[in-house]
């Protein structure tokens, strides 16, 4: 729904001072005195007012940013259509794109403009394996069986960026403020895999301020350290000797055992690793066939803590078990492999007030009964509490957690270490989904991700102005994460001198699923939105009571009861 102008111009009556109109600080710069307030400055009124202005006018372009990427549907280190996509609409507005960075052939740096703030806008971009769903369908119904799909949201984010930079741009080119744009995605996220590459590439050393944003189902923005982990993600590979399974089973020595006695061990230790930590494994090569004894296996584990320093002791104990395993089948270890690394995440508080200001003036959006109706009817579905969407900016302003009793990661972390940071959390998905899953794919090609961008947009917009058009901002930035969150604590990476990214990861299952996705990827040029191209009414609920079970698989029922033809 368009909002009124006045609601613009409401929106933005009560935010930071600012000095007037120059070029921003660089880091060694001393802090500067901040000017008038824009309560006081009727031209940075305008412009916050006009910014707001023209990322509604941009909803289609928002809308088809998330629809298309959704359509996609790519792992990490694997997003070529995703990548395609963005460096050509990059382009087309202006942006110099340097691809490949890092060695990493679907990252990108995206620049525009001169001088200094330099303000660099980035979010993940992959998917997560089979989490396949069609869009606006509050059951389990995949597009393709056991095709990857965006289950985490990872469509929506760079929607929010690119819309708001392109919003900026065109005010700093109309009104000749100085300061450079960038737009970087976070390649491979669900690996942990890029980020820290990034760090060392010296791709954000002349960076004054990260702006992140990740899809959630609220309006968020914290400062100070965040719950949750820090990871390194590490493959153990054993090499031993065929034989016949059979015949002569004896002369061989299996890769596989060393691999099993290695999550043996590992399972018995974690009886006594602090509560704090996680960890978790997959078997990525078991062998070739039963008749032969393995001579090579491999095992990929995540440690993760919630400090640096127990990051690495975990590791040091992962890779004292697998010399065990190796030890006690007569294999040999091979070198490790590190496929993904991540930072504990501490965030900016300066730059979260900022932000935090311009979530509680833009607000929700306004839910429609179709969207809340999706809401409900997924979250029965699940199991999870049937509370809807959120209605209201929560209360406060998240600061650091109290009692950090570990979780996920992800890799903005390293980012976070090097230059002050925040992760704006925009509405655009379901409370009480299980993550990684099917489920977390329902609402994101749909009118919920679609306003949810928006929104998170306009709240990305202001604070790029913000920082623009108020120097004493990054200072203070700077001055946090010198004398408090840099104060005792310093970055070390956790990569290896030698560690490269492993672009390979994901290549043969996309080989696998790309040619029938491309069956479904989204066509804005026909269809106003992927729900149509689909042929999917919004919301597609289960059979109306006293109907005996769900639809047939590529079958919709309507919030109506009708049923639609199959994709």
């Amino acid at each position: 729904m368009r909002r009124p102008r006045w609601m613009f111009i409401l929106a933005i009556a009560a935010t930071v001072a600012a000095t007037p109109l120059a070029q921003g600080p660089t880091r060694g710069q001393a802090g500067q005195k901040a000017g008038a307030s824009p309560k006081e400055d009727p031209r940075v009124e305008r412009l916050k007012t006009d910014a707001l202005a023209e990322v509604e006018s941009m909803r289609e372009f928002t809308q088809q940013m998330v629809d298309s990427i959704f359509s996609f549907a790519e792992l990490g280190f694997q997003e070529l259509e995703t990548h395609r996509y963005q460096v050509e609409i990059l382009k087309k507005n202006g942006f110099t794109v340097q691809e490949g960075i890092a060695g990493i052939p679907t990252a990108y740096m995206a620049s525009w403009g001169s001088g200094k703030p330099v303000l660099a806008l980035g979010s993940d971009i992959d998917g997560i394996p089979q989490a396949s769903q069609k869009p606006g369908v509050a059951y389990h119904d995949p597009m393709i069986e056991g095709a990857p799909g965006h289950g985490e949201g990872h469509n929506s984010g760079q929607a929010v960026n690119i819309t708001a930079a392109i919003a900026v741009k065109k005010l700093m080119e109309r009104e000749k403020l100085p300061g450079t744009i960038r737009i970087w995605p976070g390649t491979a996220e669900e690996l942990v895999a890029t980020k820290a590459y990034f760090v060392r590439g010296g791709f954000f050393k002349d960076v004054d301020v990260a702006l992140f944003t990740h899809v959630g189902n609220d309006f968020g923005v914290s400062w100070g350290d965040r719950a949750g982990t820090g990871l390194v993600s590490v493959e153990y590979t054993f090499r031993g000797e065929t034989a016949h399974s059979a015949g002569a089973p004896w002369r061989g020595r299996s890769a596989l055992d060393a691999v099993e006695l290695m999550n043996i061990g590992w399972n018995y230790r974690r009886e006594h690793l602090p509560l704090e930590h996680r960890s978790h494994y997959v078997v990525t090569n078991g062998g070739d066939q039963p008749n032969v004894v393995p001579r090579t296996a491999s095992v990929w584990y995540y440690f993760r803590h919630t400090t640096y320093p127990r990051i690495k002791e975990l590791w040091e104990t992962g890779d004292a078990i697998a010399r065990g395993a190796a030890l006690m089948t007569g294999t040999e270890l091979m070198p490790t492999r590190v496929l993904g690394t991540a930072w504990p995440q501490h965030f900016n508080r300066t730059v979260a007030e900022v932000a935090w200001a311009n979530i509680k003036k833009v607000g929700m959006p306004e839910w429609s009964d179709d969207d809340q109706a999706l809401a409900t009817a997924l979250q029965k579905e699940i199991g999870s509490r049937e509370q809807g969407l959120s209605m209201k900016v929560p209360a406060e302003l998240q600061g650091p957690v109290r009692e950090n009793r570990g979780g996920g990661s992800d890799d903005i972390g390293d980012i976070s270490w090097n230059v002050p940071t925040v992760t704006l959390r925009f509405p655009s998905n379901i409370p009480g989904l299980p993550g990684h899953n099917w489920a977390n794919a329902v609402a994101m090609a749909t009118p919920i991700a679609h306003k949810g961008a928006t929104a998170g947009a306009k709240v990305q917009a202001l604070t790029v102005l913000d920082l623009l058009l108020t120097p004493a901002l990054v200072e203070q930035a700077w001055d946090y994460f010198r004398n408090v969150q840099t104060k005792e604590i310093k970055y070390e990476p956790l990569l290896r001198p030698d560690d490269e990214p492993a672009i390979d990861l994901n290549k043969a299952v996309m080989e696998r699923y790309r040619p029938e996705l491309k069956k479904y990827y989204y066509d804005p040029s026909r269809y106003k939105t992927y729900l149509e191209q689909l042929g999917i009414e919004y919301p597609t609920l289960r059979k109306p009571t006293g109907a005996s079970g769900a639809a047939p698989l590529g079958v919709s029922w309507s919030a109506g009861g009708g049923r639609r033809a199959p994709l």
